[in-house]
């Protein structure tokens, strides 16, 4: 069974903010973010348009940035899984499930998405 890349990207933040708290090392948790993220971009950068994936990593980065904003006032578990929400969702969103779909370039298209 193949999981879906919005699954592993919102996973990532998870994982990793859960090694940075086991482990007290924010740097490993850090690592175990970048991994996650240059593995998803890995997964679909043969089957999807660059400027989808640069905006996933956006997001991502931005979904990680909100989890520490968030953190002071909802906890810091609620704010990482919040954020992994919002960057499953929307990697789901841009980049589709993620299940073996074949590259079609946007100049392709006919569908008009």
């Amino acid at each position: 069974m193949r999981l879906p890349t919005a699954l592993i990207a919102a996973l990532s933040l998870v994982v990793g903010f859960a090694v940075a708290q086991l482990t007290e090392l924010r740097w490993a948790g850090g690592l175990v973010v970048v991994a996650g993220a240059a593995w998803c971009v890995a997964r679909e950068v043969r089957r999807t348009p660059w400027w989808r994936l640069v905006v996933v990593v956006l997001v991502g980065v931005v979904a990680f940035v909100v989890s520490h904003l968030l953190a002071d006032l909802v906890g810091p578990w609620v704010a990482v899984l919040v954020a992994a929400a919002l960057l499953g969702v929307v990697t789901h969103l841009v980049l589709g499930p993620g299940l073996g779909s074949p590259v079609v370039s946007d100049a392709a298209r006919t569908d008009g998405r």
